[in-house]
């Protein structure tokens, strides 16, 4: 576990009553409840489950299961999709899958902002000039309207290849021709920064070359307030192991920056073929998963979250599909399509939730004092004598935590993660 000792802090424990006496010679649970470091997968299904599937037993069990695992959901916001007619947004549905996700205590990510894929038609009817204005328009509107539900945001996705995209005409491509795409990665960060400036802002890439980290150095050399970035590992392929992941730690790791390993799929099934250069243009009619994938996915799963979370620089990963079968029909997920738990669903389970995990006894001495080493989080304290709850980070000598009665406790945070 020394690998990760840069995952722990340390810190003196001083309960106190609500009166603010303290409690001497008491034995207390200190329990993580919430990892500091970001587990997480898409979020998608919670977008049925809190509008057309309401109440469907299906998606609830889906999502149990989603929530149980992760501490962090990225959400979707494809313009295209998002705002298929203009000046009709999605907000509700979005709003309702986010609040949901919020309540149960995770953090979300939007994504994306800006993105030539999966863009809105409706733009194509317009000039370059308006083009622009509506995109930044759609930022400050979006990132305005979540502030507090959604604090972190892909502002811009795929750039690299963005002016260069020739599938499809499109009108981001277009703006970011005209303009070039370090003036547009200025622009849309610069709106985002404007209508949340606490939000954490990511530009995204699956194009993880020396072109992407020219051009992460080119947007910091212009002020663009990049708070951390995004790295896309979509591995249909086959894993790409630790020397692979190593050259992009170190490519990447230079500026400083959180590193957010933000798209990551590994498949339960065969691997797609090395000739195919766009994952995109693997269109079969079925893609099954088999007890010997389902094993090395989670084997490779498990060997890359753990050189992961050893890097100082990481603070996330993101599984991109929770199920099977969802973006090309891929046997990606950690629940099969009937919601069924793979065993990769097992090993990230037992990797977050019990050897990553701190659940440690405490007795306060005569002066209320008690010290704590786990990992950084949130937690909960909870005893006889009362219960309450704290966070653990680096840099705090003392932490003061106030122990109301258990019941009093649980009606003043309503959390209902709290409950033993």
């Amino acid at each position: 576990m020394e690998q990760y000792t840069h995952r722990k802090a340390a810190a003196r424990i001083r309960v106190v009553d609500e009166t603010g006496n303290i409690v001497k010679n008491a034995e207390f649970q200190a329990e993580l409840r919430n990892h500091d470091f970001l587990f997480g997968c898409g979020a998608f299904d919670a977008i049925p489950l809190t509008n057309e599937k309401k109440g469907d037993a299906f998606y609830e069990e889906r999502m149990h299961k989603w929530l149980e695992l992760y501490n962090y959901g990225t959400m979707s916001f494809y313009w295209g999709r998002y705002e298929e007619q203009e000046n009709a947004p999605a907000f509700e549905s979005r709003m309702n899958a986010s609040g949901y996700l919020q309540d149960h205590g995770k953090k979300i990510k939007g994504h994306p902002l800006c993105w030539h894929t999966v863009c809105a038609d409706w733009l194509m009817k317009y000039d370059n000039k308006t083009i622009m204005d509506k995109q930044l328009e759609r930022i400050h509107r979006d990132v305005t309207a979540f502030a507090g539900v959604i604090d972190m945001w892909d502002v811009i996705n795929e750039v690299v290849i963005m002016p260069e995209f020739d599938k499809y005409d499109n009108a981001v491509t277009r703006i970011c021709k005209e303009y070039g795409r370090l003036n547009l990665v200025k622009e849309v960060f610069a709106a985002a920064k404007a209508a949340n400036p606490q939000a954490v802002l990511l530009i995204n890439d699956f194009n993880l070359s020396d072109r992407y980290a020219k051009l992460i150095d080119e947007c910091l050399d212009a002020g663009v307030p990049i708070s951390a970035i995004g790295l896309q590992t979509h591995q249909h392929q086959g894993y790409m192991g630790r020397e692979k992941l190593a050259e992009i730690l170190e490519r990447f790791e230079g500026f400083g920056l959180p590193l957010h390993f933000t798209e990551n799929t590994l498949v339960s099934g065969h691997i797609m073929p090395s000739h195919i250069v766009d994952l995109n243009d693997y269109q079969i009619p079925e893609w099954p998963s088999t007890p010997e994938g389902e094993k090395r996915q989670a084997e490779e799963m498990e060997d890359m979250y753990r050189f992961l979370f050893a890097h100082p620089l990481v603070e996330a990963i993101t599984g991109w599909d929770f199920t099977d079968g969802a973006w090309l029909g891929a046997p990606s997920g950690v629940l099969r399509t009937d919601n069924s738990e793979k065993p990769s669903y097992h090993k990230l389970k037992d990797l977050v939730h019990r050897e990553w995990h701190t659940a440690e006894k405490i007795r306060t001495d005569e002066n209320g004092m008690a010290v704590l080493t786990g990992f950084k989080g949130t937690y909960i304290l909870t005893g006889k004598k009362g219960s309450g709850s704290f966070h653990l980070d680096q840099g705090q000598e003392c932490i003061t935590v106030t122990c109301p009665s258990f019941q009093d406790f649980l009606q003043e945070t309503g959390d209902r993660r709290m409950a033993p």
